[in-house]
C-alpha cells in the first residue's frame, strides 16, 4: 500500500518568514507555486481558495512544505503548540549539535521548550522547541 513518505505539510502565516527560519536550520528550496482553480479546490474542500507553497529539502532528502492560504486563511493565535494537543503533534530532525541548533532556533524566533536532555539509555540528546508560528518541533543530537 504505502510506498514511501512524500512530504510534511504545516499550514503558516508568514511564508517568508517561515522559509528564512527553515533555512537558517539547512532546508533549501526544491519548488515554489501559487495554486488556485478547480483542482486545488477539489483537493482542499474549499472553493475559491488561492494558496501559496514552498517545497524545501533537508540534506537528508526530506522534505518539508509550506503552505500559506492567501484566501480563507484562519486567524492566527500565535501560541506555541502544546505537547499533549490532539493530531499532528510535533515534527523531528536529527542533528550535529543540539546545543548549536537551540541557539539558532532561538536566534531565528523560535523558542526552545527543555534545555536538552539525555535519554535514560544514553544514546542521544533532545530538545523540544517550537518554530516561529509555534509548531512543535523535536529536536535530536545521536551520541
Amino acid at each position: 500500500m504505502i510506498k514511501n513518505v512524500r512530504h510534511t505539510g504545516i499550514v503558516v502565516n508568514d511564508l517568508q518568514k517561515q522559509i528564512v527560519f527553515y533555512s537558517t536550520l539547512g532546508f533549501v528550496e526544491v519548488s515554489r507555486d501559487v495554486e488556485e482553480g478547480t483542482f486545488i479546490e477539489q483537493v482542499t474542500g474549499i472553493s475559491g481558495v488561492k494558496l501559496e507553497w514552498i517545497k524545501m529539502k533537508s540534506p537528508d532528502g526530506f522534505i518539508l512544505e509550506l503552505l500559506q492560504y492567501l484566501t480563507y486563511s484562519l486567524k492566527f493565535n500565535n501560541e506555541n503548540a502544546s505537547s499533549n494537543q490532539l493530531g499532528c503533534s510535533h515534527i523531528a530532525f536529527t542533528v550535529s549539535e543540539i546545543e548549536v541548533a537551540c541557539e539558532y532556533i532561538r536566534q531565528s524566533g523560535g523558542s526552545i521548550v527543555n534545555k536538552p536532555a539525555l535519554a535514560p539509555n544514553g544514546n542521544v540528546k533532545v530538545a523540544y522547541c517550537h518554530d516561529p508560528e509555534g509548531v512543535l518541533m523535536e529536536i535530536v543530537e545521536e551520541l
